[in-house]
């Protein structure tokens, strides 16, 4: 309902006193009732057949699906009701409410269960014609990924007002998502409030996206990789200048489920205090002008990435909570094809642990690497078994 106030078109929002009509028609649930009064007449001899003596015992209702309800409820062990009449003798009386309806018997009861399982049977063909027989399904090898997600809470930082900046990177090969799809997003800006020694900003906010992969080699040696969350934390000031306050990075989990993660952050500074009073009075601070540069860069091609003499601070955590769906043909099908999916799921999911297990390996390459030059440049008379042998 609207009212023009002046020039000033103005809504309503609460309606003191609806009419029967209005509550009909705002009212989606509509389900018919039929209502029965069980009343008393608690009159004074020779006055019965007034309405002011008159009052209700119990009431019952009965709706078009037969569900009977009672108000009050029946006795039981709570004790008789209580009526006190008003006038000029008060009178005091007590009733009770007794289901006194006979036993079903068994006959009864197995052809009350039969017209049940015939309702429930008649719902479900409804239901499913309601939904359909077209369900979308993923092409043949393909994986496809939904996020339920939520930018829970930011803590740990050194100011307050706290915004969040976060965007999905998905790998350049074997990975898409949607036209329509967003891949990146902004929380609002929230107050921290303390909680022990920290300051904590409760975000509460929720996104979602959609992503597919499509695992084209079966033979490839290399390792398919996952989808990487990004985040930026920011800070307002009464002047409505930002800082940064801190960048991190998290790939994303490789199996179904519901997943808390914890992402800690950290920010570029400079030395001197300088830099600090700037931040502090102007809002200025260092930034990264590509925000994959937490991790491995997509620009970045070499074989080793340095960050010698880039100076870095320890900031607070970010956490995210994760609700994460896969859907694939190989769920349903054969178990050959469940299992080469199978091997596809395990390796993506050893790709998530692969960032901590990288510096471990490539330490094993190049020992590995040094032990065959060392092995070469040997005499061919002590590495060989026949010179061994011979000697």
């Amino acid at each position: 309902m609207w009212r023009r106030e002046g020039s000033i078109l103005k809504s309503r929002i609460v309606t003191w006193e609806p009419s029967e009509e209005f509550v009909r028609n705002n009212h989606v649930i509509n389900t018919p009732l039929q209502t029965m009064y069980i009343m008393a007449d608690l009159g004074p001899y020779g006055k019965l057949g007034y309405k002011k003596y008159e009052h209700v015992l119990c009431t019952l209702k009965v709706d078009s699906n037969g569900v009977i309800t009672v108000k009050p409820d029946f006795t039981g062990l709570k004790g008789p009701y209580r009526i006190e009449t008003e006038g000029e003798k008060q009178e005091l009386w007590k009733y009770t409410i007794d289901n006194v309806s006979s036993l079903t018997q068994p006959e009864e009861e197995e052809r009350e269960q039969r017209v049940f399982k015939d309702l429930y049977g008649r719902h479900k063909e409804y239901l499913s014609s309601l939904v359909g027989t077209d369900f979308e399904m993923t092409a043949p090898g393909a994986l496809r990924l939904f996020v339920n997600g939520e930018v829970v809470s930011a803590q740990g930082y050194e100011y307050d007002n706290l915004y969040v900046h976060f965007f999905v990177e998905l790998p350049t090969t074997n990975w898409s998502s949607p036209a329509f799809q967003q891949l990146s997003g902004i929380t609002q800006t929230c107050a921290t409030k303390s909680l022990g020694m920290d300051k904590v900003a409760y975000f509460s906010y929720p996104f979602t996206f959609e992503a597919s992969f499509l695992h084209e080699d079966e033979s490839a040696d290399a390792l398919p990789e996952w989808p990487v969350l990004y985040c930026e934390v920011l800070s307002l000031d009464f002047w409505q200048r930002y800082r940064v306050e801190g960048y991190g990075a998290v790939v994303l989990p490789a199996t179904p489920g519901s997943h808390t993660l914890t992402v800690s952050t950290w920010r570029p500074m400079e030395l001197g205090t300088v830099a600090e009073l700037r931040r502090f009075f102007i809002g200025g601070s260092l930034e990264l002008e590509d925000l994959s540069y937490v991790r491995i860069p997509g620009t970045f091609k070499g074989e080793r990435l340095s960050r010698f003499g880039f100076r870095t601070e320890t900031t607070g955590s970010v956490t995210f909570r994760l609700h994460c769906l896969q859907q694939s043909r190989a769920f349903m099908e054969s178990s050959f094809l469940r299992k080469r999916m199978q091997s596809v799921l395990d390796r993506l999911e050893g790709f998530s642990q692969q960032s901590s297990v990288h510096s471990v390996l490539e330490a094993f390459r190049r020992a590995r690497r040094r032990m065959q030059e060392a092995r070469e440049s040997l005499p061919q008379d002590l590495v060989s078994p026949s010179g061994t042998m011979a000697s």
